[in-house]
């Protein structure tokens, strides 16, 4: 049986204790539990840990946050904002969800359109 290439996606990980400095381009899920300072783009769902910490861009297709973001986000379904997380930024979302005790900051734009992350390799996005 075929499989598409956004089936082969695994889950990319930045384990806690880890500090990253960098862009990811992705069609997978990506977990955050260490530090990242840099931009993601994924087709699928990034999820921020209780100990993960990010500063930079997003635009995913689902967010969960449980700890701490600073960035401009742009979500094409579903953000989550777990209990005691942080948000500092302005976001585009599909569908927003905050629990009680989480913290944001910044302005919030609603869309009911399907956000795609065009497909790119990095040596493209590097050129523009």
């Amino acid at each position: 049986m075929a499989t598409r290439p956004e089936e082969e996606s695994g889950v990319n990980v930045i384990a806690e204790g880890t500090t990253l400095t960098g862009n990811i381009i992705t069609s997978g899920d990506c977990r955050i539990d260490g530090t990242m300072n840099g931009n993601i783009q994924s087709n699928a769902k990034i999820i921020v840990g209780t100990n993960g910490k990010l500063e930079g861009e997003l635009v995913c297709k689902n967010l969960e946050i449980e700890g701490r973001v600073k960035a401009n986000v742009n979500v094409g379904e579903l953000l989550s904002l777990k209990a005691n997380s942080t948000l500092i930024g302005n976001i585009t979302v599909g569908k927003i969800s905050i629990e009680p005790g989480a913290n944001f900051v910044g302005n919030c734009r609603m869309q009911n359109s399907k956000l795609e992350v065009p497909a790119q390799q990095p040596n493209e996005q590097q050129n523009k």
